[in-house]
Formats: C-alpha cells, structure tokens, sequence
C-alpha cells in the first residue's frame, strides 16, 4: 500500500469514509477559515511523513468537515519551497486528497500586486502563471505521466463559479497572471519590472507547484490571492512577512465571503 493510501486510511478513521467535495489551501493569515469547519482537526505531525509548514502565520492542520453544507479537507498550511529547497513537498498532501476522493482543489496565498486596480486588501483570481522560480515539482517524476499539459491549468468552470459568488456578495474579484518566486526573500525592484514585462500581475513564494501537481493528479484546480502589498519599487511602503502577517486579514475577511458563496452554489 502506498503512502498516500495509508495515510488516507488513517484519516477515514478519525473523519469518516465520506469523500470531501472539494480541497482548501489556506495561505498566509488564513488559517482561521480552517476553525469554521464543521468537522475533525489532525495536526500534521499526527500524519507520519506528512510534511510540516513552517511559516508564521499558518495554522499546520487538516481539516474534515462540513463547511456551508459541503464536505471539505481544509489544509490549515502549506510547505514552500524555500523551506526545504524541494517544489514537490505539498505532493503527499494532494496524493492523499487523491485517495479521499476529492477531485477538485481550491488554493489561497498572499501575493504581492503590480497593478494600482488591484491594492492591498484587495483580492486576484489566478487564470494562468508564470513560474519564475525556474524549478518544477515533477522532476524525478520517472513516468511520462510528467508531461502534464498546462495550457487550462486554472479551471475555467472553477474560476466562473468564483466570480459569479464574488458578484453575488459584492466583493471585486479581478482576474491576472501569477508569477511564482522561489523566496524567502522578496523580490528586488528589477525583479518586479522584469515580471511586469513578462505579463505578471501579482508575485508570490507559492501555490505554482500545487496546481502543477494537481493537474499532474488530475485534480481540477483553481487560486486565489490575497493582495498584502504593492510590488517592490511600486509604493513607498517596507515589504515585510510581518507586513504581509498584518494585512492578509482585510483580504482573508473578503476571501471567506466569497468561498462561503461559492460552497453555498456548490451544494
């Protein structure tokens, strides 16, 4: 039996056989959406060889439950890639998702803006990415199954259902392009002017290797970004993690709302 499956066997144990609906990725100053469900909390060392998040700020659990009447796994962190140097970490995560039976996934991160539309506390739909941190979470991968197509990475029915609960609540939801930075550290100024030729319209440390290892699983997926800042060299402000600690929460509050809306229309 492989890992993934023992590990989905153990949470069946505890949170029941009933396959969730759909997967939550909570990012950065998110992890209160985690205390909504409904359900049964196991802290990731629970989960043996379960990678552990280390960023402050997140809230290293998995969530079961019951959350707007739609059975959910809420993954209370993620692992990044800076943490550990290896893009594929979140990979046992989604493989167990896999195995619950879940088929679509829903990832949250804090990004940093590079459009004036789109300020901090302000939210972007992600329709495609760019993967400036010049890695890929499939290498190693030794089957062809590696070849994954990317073309729809981001779900179309997936993101037209998050804009229709976005205008049903009144909350904008702008769509643009994700670029991903390996981190920790922020980008520099030319870094941010080299994204904004490439197309980008928000930076972030995150979320690019789950949706590539979601679609290599077959999972339908789709982001949001929680905008905690404008990109370095765009406004006066000092990037920090305290900073981005300190606003995700005026997104997150928008954030819910919508995700509470799009699970009301998912019933």
């Amino acid at each position: 039996m492989s890992k993934s499956a023992e590990l989905a066997d153990l949470i069946r144990a505890r949170a029941g056989a009933e396959p969730p609906a759909i997967g939550l990725v909570l990012g950065s100053g998110l992890g209160h959406l985690a205390e909504e469900v409904e359900g049964v909390a196991i802290p990731y060392s629970d989960l043996p060889g379960f990678p552990h998040a280390g960023v402050s700020g997140h809230n290293p659990k998995l969530v079961i439950g019951d959350l707007e009447g739609v059975r959910v796994a809420v993954f209370g962190g993620r692992v990044h890639y800076y943490e550990h140097g290896n893009p594929a970490e979140m990979r046992l995560p989604l493989e167990i998702l896999r195995e619950l039976g879940c088929g679509q996934l829903l990832l949250t991160n804090a990004a940093g803006s590079l459009r004036p539309d789109i300020p901090p506390g302000g939210l972007m739909l992600l329709n495609d990415h760019i993967a400036f941190a010049g890695t890929n979470p499939l290498i190693g991968e030794p089957s062809d199954a590696r070849f994954v197509p990317l073309t729809e990475a981001h779900d179309a029915e997936m993101r037209a259902g998050l804009r229709t609960a976005a205008e049903a609540v009144n909350e904008p939801l702008p769509e643009g392009v994700y670029c991903w930075f390996s981190g920790p550290s922020f980008e520099t100024p030319a870094e941010i002017r080299a994204a904004r030729i490439l197309g980008a319209d928000a930076v972030g440390m995150s979320t690019v290797p789950e949706v590539i290892l979601a679609r290599f699983l077959g999972l339908r997926v789709a982001a949001v970004s929680v905008i905690t800042n404008m990109g370095a060299g765009l406004a006066d402000e000092q990037i920090s993690h305290e900073q981005t600690k300190a606003m995700a929460p005026l997104g997150a509050a928008r954030l819910e709302r919508i995700l509470r809306r799009y699970l009301q229309d998912f019933r």
